[in-house]
């Protein structure tokens, strides 16, 4: 369909009609249930651009669309000939605006979903000559060109793609993985980013204003899009990680792994919440934005993304080889930080009536894996493409090291000393920023330059992936690159044990049946701040907003007196350890202790499991008792890993035991001094609980974990 003619036809409808554009909403459900479908299309338009001319390029533009894709066909039921796609130099700004007017606008109805995603630059510029504000806008593949006659480029408005979802009547979901406000100075970082510095003089082509008046004109539906995007402050940069084998927007695999787990019934305030926490843990600040909060928080995911499945799942069943025995599954449900380390022998159940039937990792590459039929649970159902497949057994390697990227900034002696440097460091190795994984960038502080006074001796420091620095890792003025890394390596083995830790989550996986609750207590009744389950428990019954989540990261103010209320929802009784991080990244643990022993602060008093029983709530630390956890120091961040097993964790509770802090401090809370050694004994304690379920043989080299017998939560909350 032309532009003009799509215009033109807005028009009509409306005087065929006899009401003006204000009055178009009167016309309520009568206009939907008259043009309703008995069964729902859903269309999408997925845009993903890697390569753009003038040397600019990202990494993981396209491997966000095949996420979108594969989540949209096999989760929520999309046909793959209603999905369209444009990649690189098929997404121009004319082919994207037509795309929309012809896949979308002419084929919509008011019963209909629609699926909008863009991934690529994204940036500021200026609406013309006349102008000093200046607006935001995506980058087409064609949108950085600016020639030396005329300082016009063929970007597209946020604003003219708000006003082509508000001419769709059905129900949108647009997905911006995006940012705006680009640095003057390109940031020594490991990962790439998705904003673009246009030349000041820069202005938007005649032909995109022309087109974003009509539509203001023609405008017939204050209906509101549902927009996620990438970043919720418009100074935050959207971000790229790079993995094995491929890249990924941070956002876009956090949103679709969060949705193949979800079920119909959670909200997309929800959704955005869990979204936000899975990228605090792999990449620093950067948190997910939602326009219209107010009017869409409290939306269902079933509402925008209808879907007749309300089972959770971990991937899908893509192709069948020859011989029936061997299959090829898309991993997209897998948490990003988990995925990386996903072994060979990791086991996954089909979703279909005959729930026995188990598949067997033999490779993967990146997203994609081929596993054979284990030969333990044949079946005479035939295995279908399309199947959804849930996690029954992850395998993780015990090599687990931290990789740290040499900051782009260093010069070549600077990289030279820091190398050696991380040679001496055991189980942590330096790798070169933007060509390998990283998980910190070790680099320079940012010199503070006084008029008329000479250059500052270089300081180093340890940064995430968003060059945020690692709280008390700056070291001081002039101090060599080698003794700066050795001087870090205490640091560097606590945020590897965090790390392990992380790998243990499995909100979405897990089948032992817990929930857990972190609260404020107050005078009255403690006050929620966040809560987590493992999803299977919440598959007929709605996931409600917190208040306090609203802001997607929970806030509590220095000072609160905490407590974790949990409980047991499984038939079985489960033991219970919490780990976490500090404001200051210091590795702590939970120490459960009697009234009795609290009194004796000379000696150290010896640990006891945290068991619960079936259908019982507890709270940490234990009401009656003097130990009180109170929020100390500096407004920060904390994460926690709340960590469930059917079996003792016997050898985490021996190496806590083993680490050495202060007797008076009558804190339930305590600060690890080997929280690596704790990390690993915790990693063993629970294979160890999943031992007796093994059905066959399992490398030492390797843990194995039933999500049977374990649930592993996280939890991350600002300090304020």
């Amino acid at each position: 369909m032309k532009r003009r003619t799509f215009l033109q036809r807005i028009g009509f409808i409306l005087a065929a009609l006899g009401v003006t554009e204000a009055g178009w909403l009167s016309l309520g459900n009568r206009y939907y249930q008259a043009l309703a479908q008995p069964s729902p299309r859903k269309l999408a338009l997925l845009i993903g651009i890697n390569k753009y001319p003038q040397n600019l390029a990202l990494g993981g533009c396209l491997t966000d669309v095949e996420l979108q894709k594969e989540l949209l066909i096999y989760r929520f039921g999309f046909q793959e000939s209603d999905i369209l796609t444009l990649t690189d130099e098929q997404a121009t700004r004319e082919k994207i605006e037509n795309a929309f007017l012809d896949h979308l606008v002419q084929d919509a109805k008011p019963s209909d979903v629609v699926v909008f995603h863009f991934s690529g630059y994204g940036s500021r510029v200026k609406l013309n000559a006349a102008e000093e504000s200046l607006v935001n806008t995506l980058i087409p593949f064609d949108g950085t060109y600016i020639s030396q006659n005329s300082p016009k480029v063929n970007c597209l408005l946020e604003e003219t793609l708000m006003l082509l979802w508000r001419s769709l009547p059905a129900r949108v979901t647009a997905i911006l993985d995006t940012s705006y406000h680009a640095p003057l100075i390109a940031p020594s970082t490991a990962s790439l980013i998705r904003a673009y510095q246009m030349p000041a003089k820069a202005e938007f082509a005649t032909a995109e204003l022309d087109f974003q008046k009509e539509l203001k004109s023609k405008s017939i539906s204050d209906r509101p899009a549902l927009l996620l995007s990438a970043t919720s402050n418009p100074k935050e940069l959207a971000r790229e990680i790079l993995l094995s084998g491929f890249s990924v927007g941070l956002f876009t695999y956090a949103l679709t792994q969060y949705l193949w787990e979800a079920t119909p019934v959670t909200t997309i305030i929800h959704t955005l919440s869990q979204v936000g926490s899975s990228i605090r843990q792999l990449d620093g600040k950067q948190q997910p934005g939602l326009l219209n909060s107010e009017k869409n928080q409290s939306k269902l995911l079933s509402d925008n993304f209808v879907t007749e499945s309300i089972i959770g799942a971990q991937g899908v069943i893509t192709a069948i080889e020859e011989d029936g025995k061997t299959v090829q599954v898309w991993l997209g449900g897998i948490p990003l930080q988990v995925l990386e380390y996903y072994g060979v022998n990791s086991r996954l159940s089909l979703v279909s009536e005959d729930a026995n039937i188990q598949i067997v990792l033999r490779s993967r590459n990146g997203l994609t894996a081929k596993a054979q039929i284990s030969d333990e649970t044949k079946s005479a159902t035939p295995i279908k493409v399309g199947q959804l497949v849930q996690e029954q057994k992850r395998v993780l390697p015990k090599n687990i090291n931290l990789s740290v990227a040499l900051g782009t900034k260093l010069e070549r002696i600077e990289r030279v000393d820091a190398t050696s440097g991380f040679a001496t460091i055991s189980r942590v190795s330096s790798v070169i920023a933007g060509e390998q994984p990283a998980d910190y960038v070790f680099g320079k502080l940012p010199e503070t330059k006084i008029p008329d006074s000479p250059a500052s001796p270089s300081r180093y420091g340890l940064f995430s992936l968003s060059c945020e620095l690692i709280p008390n890792t700056a070291g001081e003025d002039g101090e060599a690159a080698k003794v700066a890394v050795q001087r870090l390596e205490r640091r560097l083995q606590t945020l590897l044990a965090a790390k392990l830790w992380r790998l243990t989550e499995n909100e979405g996986s897990s089948r032992l049946a817990v929930k857990a609750s972190l609260e404020i207590i107050s005078a009255i009744t403690p006050r929620v701040v966040m809560q987590r389950e493992t999803v299977r428990v919440t598959a007929q019954s709605s996931k409600k907003l917190l208040s306090s989540e609203a802001g997607y990261v929970p806030t509590v103010p220095v000072g609160s007196r905490m407590q974790y209320r949990v409980e047991n929802l499984s038939d079985r009784p489960i033991y219970l350890m919490l780990l976490g991080l500090n404001s200051s990244r210091t590795a702590i643990a939970f120490y459960p202790t009697s009234r009795s022993q609290e009194l004796n602060a000379q000696t150290k008093p010896p640990l006891k499991e945290i068991v619960i029983a079936p259908g019982e709530i507890i709270t940490l630390p234990k009401s009656g008792t003097n130990s009180e956890w109170v929020i100390p120091g500096s407004a920060d961040e904390y994460e926690h890993q709340v960590i469930f097993s059917t079996a003792p964790f016997t050898q985490t509770l021996a190496a806590v035991q083993a680490a050495k802090y202060s007797t008076a401090d009558k804190q339930p809370i305590i600060e690890l001094s080997k929280p690596l050694e704790v990390a690993q004994a915790l990693l063993q304690d629970l294979h160890n609980a999943s031992a007796a379920r093994e059905t066959t043989s399992q490398s030492s080299d390797f843990y194995a974990f039933d999500v049977n017998n374990w649930a592993s939560l996280s939890f991350i909350f600002q300090v304020v």
